[in-house]
């Protein structure tokens, strides 16, 4: 392991033996933790919904942390308030802007130096001077925040300037290596500044404080001692508040220490969670959500990473450092690409729901086509059922008319008969009944009300009638004449009637009569053998 201060008597080597004793036991006691700490799939899926969330609520954590600048910025203008109360409000001014806007920050830094410099307070004016000199490197100002920071001497400032003269020079040397990150001639120096500086730092710290807890992570992480760098920082996430920009930095270290182990879901897992602290405590200036965002685009995850990436950028710029808004501005190409695969998505997704709705809107045609041809249908089966209805009532009607005749007929033959036989004349009705007279008129009757009643239920009888028949032997009528004694004979089979005995009787023919008839028109038919049966098959109204 390597020694981190330089000893020059056994008094000191003491001395920095009994600093380790409290490591060992941190380490003692985490070890195990870290060990069983294995991030799942599960846990990456968890965390990044739960980042979601937080990002839908950032206006409302910003709001909160402008509210409280605002209330200071009132405390600070009160005339009445004591210099030095003053001097104290500039400096928590300054800090509240700290990750949030830069100039500003400076700004007041700037009213602190001023005012204390002008009060003779060289303690107050030093420490606006030390916090100016952190982010002077974030507005691009690295030459300058340079010289001013090694013109002071630290060897006239007092312990507790120590402790922000050596965290504002690792800061500050941090935030100039990160300019030269691709040129390892300029990086590798300022960043053994940086650790130079914190080595220092370590040494006036309070052991086993966040601060130091974080710095002394942070060192292991830069000597590659990821174990116990892992085990101090996990103990550090356990000890203070999510929004605490040191819970953020924290996080942030132990996604690196994932990265160089190879560990693709812890990487992702403490990147989410920096992002999470960076939120809750309103941090503009940013960098676990840009890198978020970055690994979610070679992820595939095409909407997290536009969208990362994006608020990235715009707090960066809301932010006002151009450093962060130069290291956004490098992944611009990659929330352009994003924007594109998003874009394109989106539009595969639309053409998705449009063939979907095409298919729908065919669908829809194809059973209103088929309703209306069902509808239609139910149409004319309710016309055919009216007209077979009516058809039915004109046939009862002629049915019970014919009924009335012949029982009024019937009533005028019992009266002639009855006079003919009370006047003695039986001669005159023996002669009628010989003639037939009365039967032929009565018969014709019948058949003007029988084919009235049939040809309205089968209208077209004739002429199919004729398509069961040669050409040369078709049926033609004579003029005036609705059906003859060929037709009525085959209207009553059609009717079920098909004794020839029976048929006889309603038509008023002999049996022989009936049967030579049938005889001819099956000679007449193109098919004797199923000339009846054809018959039976011509419909009634359709």
């Amino acid at each position: 392991m390597q020694t981190l201060f330089c000893f020059k008597s056994i008094g000191e080597t003491c001395k920095y033996l009994a600093a380790l004793l409290p490591l060992f036991l941190v380490l003692v006691f985490s070890l195990p933790l870290a060990a069983n700490n294995s991030i799942e799939s599960a846990d990456v899926t968890e965390i990044i919904k739960r980042l979601d969330k937080e990002l839908a609520k950032r206006r409302t954590y910003l709001d909160h942390r402008h509210f409280v600048i605002d209330s200071l910025k009132l405390e600070v203008e009160d005339k009445d308030m004591n210099p030095r109360d003053r001097l104290e409000c500039f400096l928590r001014l300054g800090d509240s802007y700290n990750a949030l806007n830069t100039d500003s920050a400076l700004t007041f830094y700037s009213k602190g130096y001023k005012l204390a410099s002008s009060l003779g307070l060289d303690t107050f004016k030093t420490r606006f001077e030390l916090r100016s000199l952190t982010y002077l490197p974030l507005q691009a100002f690295m030459s300058q925040a340079q010289e001013q920071f090694e013109k002071i001497d630290p060897a006239t400032l007092p312990e507790d300037l120590l402790i922000e003269y050596y965290d504002a020079g690792r800061q500050m040397y941090s935030y100039i290596a990160s300019y030269y990150e691709d040129y390892s001639d300029v990086y590798e120096p300022y960043m053994k500044k940086s650790q130079d500086a914190q080595v220092k730092l370590l040494s006036l710290l309070e052991e086993e404080s966040p601060r130091y807890m974080l710095n002394q992570g942070e060192y292991f992480f830069h000597h590659q001692e990821y174990t116990k760098a892992k085990a101090i920082l996990l103990l550090l996430l356990r000890r203070i508040p999510e929004e605490d920009n040191l819970y953020a930095r924290a996080a942030h270290l132990l996604a690196e220490i994932a990265k160089v182990r190879g560990e693709h879901n812890a990487y992702i897992y403490y990147l989410a969670l920096s992002a999470i602290a960076d939120t809750r405590g309103a941090t503009l200036e940013v960098s676990s959500l840009q890198e978020l965002g970055r690994i979610m685009y070679l992820n595939d995850d095409i909407h997290h990473a536009y969208e990362y990436l994006s608020i990235a950028l715009s707090e960066a710029v809301e932010c006002n450092a151009p450093l962060r808004v130069l290291q956004s501005s490098q992944e611009f190409p990659l929330i352009e690409s994003a924007h594109k695969a998003e874009i394109l998505k989106t539009d595969r997704s639309i053409y998705i729901v449009m063939f979907i709705m095409a298919l729908l809107l065919i669908v829809l045609a194809v059973t209103l086509y088929v309703l209306n041809r069902k509808n239609r249908q139910m149409n004319r089966m309710a016309v055919n059922l009216e007209e077979a209805n009516n058809v039915k009532d004109v046939y009862i009607s002629q049915f019970l008319n014919l009924c009335s005749i012949y029982m009024d007929k019937l009533s005028q033959f019992n009266k002639m008969v009855n006079r003919k036989i009370t006047n003695g004349k039986i001669d005159d009705l023996l002669k009628l009944t010989k003639q037939g007279k009365f039967i032929e008129e009565q018969s014709k009757e019948f058949y003007d009300v029988f084919d009235d009643a049939f040809l309205h239920i089968y209208p077209n009888f004739v002429s199919e009638v004729n398509k069961l028949l040669r050409p040369d032997e078709q049926i033609i009528l004579r003029e005036g004449e609705k059906l003859n004694t060929d037709l009525r004979i085959i209207a009553f089979m059609r009717l079920g009637i098909e004794e020839s005995t029976r048929i006889a009787q309603m038509l008023n023919y002999s049996v022989y009569t009936i049967y030579t008839y049938r005889n001819k028109l099956k000679n007449r038919a193109l098919s004797r053998d199923s000339f009846e049966e054809e018959v039976m098959k011509i419909k009634s109204v359709s």
